[in-house]
């Protein structure tokens, strides 16, 4: 217990050291790319910072299952450099039993990470998206799904007969909408004049998006402006309403997964469905975050499956490169079973748990093998 507890500490103060490091290169280049991405308004370097401390936790968390194996292939060559590995294998203890401690505490970093870091970086996520949207001053989109239906909101420019540019917006309220957010249903537009309030409201019972325009159905207007709008209210069968919306805006506007708590993912999921839009890459991303923990152990044991021996001279180079690249190759092929499950080609549970849980029995079998031997 004490020497499993010995272990944990190590690997712990490791992956804190490698962690702090990171951070600290991540900041710097992100403050680098702030600068260059928003040089037209002048945001200085104070606002970069500022931009580069909400954008820092996602890019950081994004990288934990590599901070992982960098943490425990140090952790095992410092062993083995000490000799320590060599007296503890002599005190008859086998290599399985001085991996769990440091693949355990990986996998509650990772659960910890989960709980607490992930909402942190949605939070932080959310708000870097704001001040994004607020320095370019475009107007902005936005959708969000209530109990009544899916909420949209563009900005509306249009031109009056005498050639001057009317500008304004419109908040957008449909029951339902197709899987490819080209369709609402049931839907009603609120159009908002700047400084006059609604202006117009106009119901439709179809609403199909092209290019460049929403194309109403059976629709009937309101001028909320005349003192008695039903009495003037009109009925057409078609209208045309400009906008500057696309399906593949919609889609995203819907949140990043990743902007999304991993407790209100379930929630959010549901709320997808109800309203008739695809919520694979949510599902997805569920599965990827619930199986996190165990990814981290996987990079524990890939990193054990290298280096938890006595190396010396140039082999000991070698098998950190290997420890490494295995580790960068699970990284990779877990993103392309994201890639698979988004595009609906493997289940979410597989695309989210198949990645860890192969990797994890490669590297214990390798190890198995490294004792017999």
């Amino acid at each position: 217990m004490i020497l499993s507890r010995y272990v944990a500490n190590r690997f712990l103060r490791m992956f804190l050291l490698v962690a702090i490091i990171f951070a600290a290169i991540l900041f710097l280049i992100d403050i680098v790319e702030q600068i260059r991405r928003f040089s037209e308004e002048n945001i200085g370097l104070g606002g970069a910072a500022g931009l580069s401390a909400l954008n820092i936790l996602p890019n950081f968390y994004s990288i934990l299952p590599l901070i992982t194996i960098l943490a425990a292939i140090a952790l095992f060559i410092g062993l083995s450099r000490s000799s320590e590995l060599v007296a503890i294998r002599a005190s008859g203890r086998s290599g399985l039993r001085v991996l769990a401690a440091p693949a355990v505490t990986a996998a509650l970093v990772g659960i910890l990470a989960v709980a607490v870091l992930n909402p942190m970086v949605a939070a932080t996520t959310e708000r870097y998206d704001d001040a994004v949207t607020r320095l370019r001053s475009d107007g902005g989109q936005s959708v969000s799904l209530g109990e009544s239906g899916v909420w949209l909101r563009q900005a509306l420019r249009s031109r009056a007969p005498d050639g001057t540019e009317i500008s304004g917006q419109v908040v957008i309220r449909a029951s339902r909408a197709s899987p490819d957010a080209t369709t609402l249903y049931d839907a009603t537009f609120m159009i908002f004049a700047p400084g006059q309030g609604p202006t117009r409201r106009i119901d439709a019972a179809e609403a199909r998006l092209a290019q460049g325009s929403w194309q109403l159905a059976k629709v009937k207007e309101w001028p909320l402006t005349d003192p008695n709008p039903e009495a003037t209210a009109r009925q057409s069968d078609s209208l045309d309403l400009p906008t500057d919306l696309t399906a593949a805006r919609i889609r995203d506007s819907f949140g990043r997964p990743e902007a999304i708590p991993v407790w209100q993912l379930p929630a959010f999921i549901r709320g997808l469905e109800r309203a008739g839009f695809s919520a694979q890459r949510h599902k997805v991303w569920l599965q990827m975050e619930l199986a996190l923990p165990l990814l981290m152990a996987a990079m524990v044991a890939i990193a054990a499956a290298f280096t938890m021996r006595h190396l010396r001279g140039r082999k000991m180079g070698a098998l950190v490169l290997g420890a490494f690249g295995c580790g960068v190759a699970l990284f990779f092929l877990r993103n392309l079973a994201q890639v698979l499950g988004d595009n609906g080609q493997i289940p979410p549970f597989l695309a989210g748990w198949t990645p860890p849980i192969v990797a994890l029995l490669f590297a214990l079998g390798a190890l198995l093998r490294l004792e017999d031997g």
